[in-house]
């Protein structure tokens, strides 16, 4: 893994045999993926991302409005992840079709009459540092949107993004898996403020933990949780004692069958000392989060990292021996039936092969040591490791 505040094209190999090996056990979900980080599409940028074993073509207009296409060209099928902006025009880099911001063709290379013809777009959304994409099974317009948050104001994010075997299903439900908090990541006291609560779409988790930190020992951690469908977990973590708080945005794209992009957006921030003068207090809460903003941002990521081998290796058991003190896996199973088809429509396609970078990809050592099974996808320079092969079965429905 390797936090970094810069981004650049996501490397994408295409399925490994493991992942074709055996059917997926669980479908693609409906919803909303989040197939970049905002700051990875500066205006003029076009890149190619997988949704569902399928392309997408991401740009953003010098306008500063992002468009999500599917990839080929509508005059002769060339990829269009290989296209250019002008202006808020795309060009085609085969025969220089422009197409307008509506998608429409606008002129030819020609200089003659432009078809009646025009670019697929996709429904998405800008917002809270990520761009997601929806996607429906049956090509339904979105009914539900992913909330702006504006936790901890205005400060920047760090991100990072990783690619590893996996369901985004396994990352929503890691929310509500009470158990695993203690035997996984070592959390010695921990319990459920509140039910967890499920409605429509959404579903909020309330914590209350006790830390153990080092040199002032235990303190009490306070962890709010909102899901949103199987796209995203907004996580608010506050340290009452120490005047801490992390806001962190954890999210899951399914890129083939039994394969996923998993990004983490995180913010933090101390608070202003209440004993100090309004002017030191300001300064004292300024630098301290600069001191800290990073070591804070790898101990999130290790800790998310700790479920890396899990999810890239289990099997989804549609029917598990579940235990007290599990948590509510089963009303969350229940709940996350809505974002899959009515019924299995058979086998998903396998993945279409991605384009190949153009620049040289540049490998790098991980900075914490993660499973092999697990890719970093690093973002500037372009790298990552080949995953390995994880084991799939059975075709059942969650």
């Amino acid at each position: 893994m390797r936090p970094s505040r810069k981004f650049g094209q996501v490397i994408t190999r295409g399925p490994t045999p493991g992942d074709t090996a055996l059917p997926p056990a669980l479908p693609y979900p409906d919803g909303w993926a989040a197939l970049a980080f905002g700051a990875e599409l500066r205006p003029g940028t076009v890149l190619t991302r997988q949704l569902a074993g399928e392309d997408v073509v991401l740009y953003r207009q010098r306008d500063g409005r992002i468009r999500a296409i599917r990839p080929y060209c509508p005059h002769l099928g060339a990829h269009l992840g290989l296209a250019e902006l002008d202006g808020n025009d795309l060009v085609c880099p085969f025969h220089r079709f422009a197409f307008g911001p509506d998608g429409r063709c606008v002129r030819t290379g020609y200089g003659t009459p432009p078809p009646k013809a025009a670019l697929t777009q996709l429904p998405v959304r800008e917002v809270n540092d990520a761009v997601f994409v929806w996607r429906h099974h049956d090509g339904r317009e979105p009914d539900w949107e992913i909330p702006a948050w504006h936790t901890l104001g205005n400060l920047p994010a760090r991100h990072a993004a990783w690619e590893m075997a996996g369901y985004a299903q396994d990352v929503m439900e890691n929310a509500v898996d009470v158990g695993h908090f203690q035997t996984l990541h070592g959390w010695s006291q921990g319990e459920l403020a509140a039910p967890v609560s499920f409605d429509g779409v959404t579903f909020h988790v309330s914590m209350r933990v006790q830390e153990q930190f080092p040199l002032i020992g235990r303190r009490q951690v306070d962890i709010e949780v909102d899901g949103y469908g199987l796209s995203c977990l907004h996580t608010d973590i506050h340290t009452p004692a120490l005047g801490l708080k992390m806001c962190s945005l954890v999210m899951a794209a399914m890129t083939a069958p039994g394969r996923m992009q998993f990004r983490q957006a995180s913010r933090f921030l101390v608070t202003e000392p209440a004993s100090l003068p309004p002017g030191l207090a300001r300064a004292v809460s300024r630098s301290v989060t600069r001191l800290l903003a990073g070591p804070m941002f790898r101990f999130s990521c290790e800790f998310t990292a700790a479920d890396f081998p899990i999810w890239s290796t289990k099997q989804y058991l549609a029917r598990p021996r579940l235990a007290s003190g599990d948590g509510p896996i089963g009303p969350f199973r229940r709940w996350s039936r809505q974002f899959y088809p009515p019924v299995s429509t058979g086998p998903l396609p396998l993945p279409a092969t991605p384009l190949a970078p153009v620049a040289p990809v540049v490998p790098v050592t991980p900075a914490v040591s993660v499973t092999p099974a697990v890719s970093v996808v690093p973002v500037v320079p372009e790298g990552g490791h080949q995953n390995g092969q994880t084991t799939r079965t059975g075709h059942a429905r969650p």
